[in-house]
């Protein structure tokens, strides 16, 4: 009865769904969702836009700017995720 009860308090700590990232769009990252599936190279991007690309394997700083946007790309430099950061 004890692992009864201990399982059913157990079920009750599960998430409902997906968690979604609920930082706000800071830097403007979802007008850029759309590049997600395309090659860096091939993306023509405003020139004052504060951004950084980064590769896997990039050493990148940590510090975190809300204004900056980050596109992480793949190794063939394929665009993956737009983030704010």
């Amino acid at each position: 009865m004890k692992r009864l009860l201990f399982c059913l308090a157990l079920a009750g700590c599960t998430l409902d769904g997906a968690v979604e990232d609920e930082r706000p769009d800071t830097c403007g990252a979802s007008g850029y969702q759309s590049l997600i599936g395309q090659p860096i190279a091939a993306v023509t991007l405003p020139a004052d836009l504060n951004m950084r690309i980064v590769g896997p394997g990039d050493i990148v700083t940590m510090e975190y700017d809300a204004s900056r946007l980050n596109f992480e790309t793949d190794e063939m430099g394929v665009i993956q995720r737009v983030t704010c950061g």
